[in-house]
């Protein structure tokens, strides 16, 4: 049978037998990886640079393989890896106007410090002096290399187009050319779903076998709890804080066209009906942000947060034109409170910013000073208190008579409980960037 067959089916057989040993002899070592391994089918492309990789199809050209499996089987093995670890971080969408060549080379760095953090023969390989030297100059920075943040540190290096090249030469192991463009959304969202259920279900075996696999993973599962952190829109957010009031607009939705038009075509310039004037919306107008000035907040993180909270304020359909925002600082006692009633002021306030304190932190004095704000009638319908810190501290015993958002200001995810009472969520500067939270 085999020899009625042409060279290119023949080439083509041979391949795939060579990428299901790969397949095989990772998933023997690395089980948590079945599902990763098998998200990707084969087809061959002789146009291909070598290996690559659309996220949906692992493309490779023929001879390449078959010469760099007889010369490095242990080299198949983690380009293959490479490949699904590209899919699993979801590298492959998530550019959104980052330099192409550059979160290139941060997504084949991000990939290749995964792999060479892990202890199994089937990818163990000896690193180079730049590579071992680069690790350690992204770790001087980085707790954890994910894609975004190494994209971060490569872009402040500078590099020229010399040490660029020697970078993408030790890292680059596979073809790009098969990453959808930022256009082709169709495509993009095709991927993110089969990948994002691929990573949850990744990430929940290897918690179950966390402390067999912790030796010989290296950081593989501090990455995913980092990637597969629930991600939503900062505005929504801020958005539970809203309330119902009416304001001055014309209520399209309870006007009836066709009485207007119908008005104007039977009297000329007299409609049958009039558009309402006032609109019931639901908008933000009252709630408190407390900033921890304890010594370990960054002062560079809260003025992005007061950035994008400027920013959100600035939209027409997320608040009232007048608002009752009261600023408070406080890391063991309150420091400072500014109302802030528009956004021209919150503007004012941001380009001053000074933040006071530095003690240690505890929450309780500020949800004292918010209640006593209550009762002083500062607010009138207060819904909620977003608190800004950076670590752990003592919470008040009691419920508070408003909602309370914990928002946590790391640079890299780390679980941290809250009360039962209280939202928690994990920011980062990035994340404020993209106007994202988790």
């Amino acid at each position: 049978m085999e020899s009625s067959l042409t060279t290119g089916e023949k080439l083509d057989m041979v391949s795939r037998k060579i990428l299901c040993a790969s397949r095989n002899e990772l998933y023997l070592k690395m089980r948590f990886l079945d599902v990763a391994l098998s998200s990707l089918a084969f087809v061959m492309d002789l146009g291909s640079q070598g290996l690559g990789t659309d996220g949906l199809y692992l493309y490779y050209h023929p001879r390449f393989l078959g010469g760099l499996y007889r010369e490095d089987r242990v080299m198949v093995n983690r380009i293959y890896l490479h490949l699904v670890l590209h899919g699993i971080f979801h590298h492959i969408v998530r550019r959104q106007g980052r330099k192409e060549r550059l979160y290139g080379l941060a997504c084949d760095i991000a990939a290749e410090s995964i792999i060479d953090g892990m202890q199994y023969r089937c990818v163990l390989k000896s690193r180079s002096l730049l590579r071992r030297e680069t690790y350690r100059r992204l770790l001087k920075a980085l707790r954890i290399l994910s894609a975004e943040k190494v994209y971060v540190v490569l872009e402040g290096w500078e590099l020229a187009e010399e040490e660029l090249l020697q970078l993408e030469e030790e890292f680059r192991v596979d073809d790009h050319s098969y990453w959808p463009s930022e256009d082709d959304r169709k495509k993009q969202e095709e991927i993110e779903n089969q990948w994002q259920d691929v990573s949850e279900q990744m990430e929940t075996e290897m918690e179950t076998f966390s402390k067999e696999l912790s030796s010989k993973t290296g950081d593989l599962i501090g990455q995913l709890k980092v990637e597969n952190r629930e991600r939503f829109d900062y505005r929504q957010f801020l958005r539970k804080f809203s309330v119902l009031r009416e304001e001055t607009a014309v209520d399209e939705d309870s006007f009836d066209y066709v009485f207007y038009t119908y008005g104007l075509s039977l009297y000329g310039n007299l409609p049958l009906v009039e558009p309402l004037e006032w609109k019931e919306v639901r908008k933000v107008e009252e709630f408190a942000v407390v900033i921890d000035t304890s010594m370990s907040c960054s002062g560079d993180l809260v003025r992005t947060f007061l950035e994008e909270t400027y920013s959100v304020l600035s939209e027409n359909n997320s608040f009232f034109r007048k608002v009752n925002i009261h600023v408070i600082q406080c890391d063991d006692q309150v420091q400072t409170d500014q109302k802030i009633t528009s956004k021209e002021e919150l503007k004012e306030y941001m380009e001053n910013l000074e933040l006071r304190g530095e003690g240690g932190t505890d929450f309780g004095p500020a949800f004292e000073y918010v209640e006593e704000l209550m009762r002083r009638q500062e607010f009138g319908q207060l819904k909620g208190l977003i608190y800004f810190t950076d670590g752990k501290g003592k919470y008040p015993a009691k419920t508070p008579p408003f909602q309370t958002a914990f928002v946590f200001l790391k640079e890299d995810y780390e679980d941290t409980d809250v009360p039962p009472w209280a939202m928690k969520l994990l920011l980062s500067e990035e994340d404020l960037a993209d106007g994202k939270s988790v």
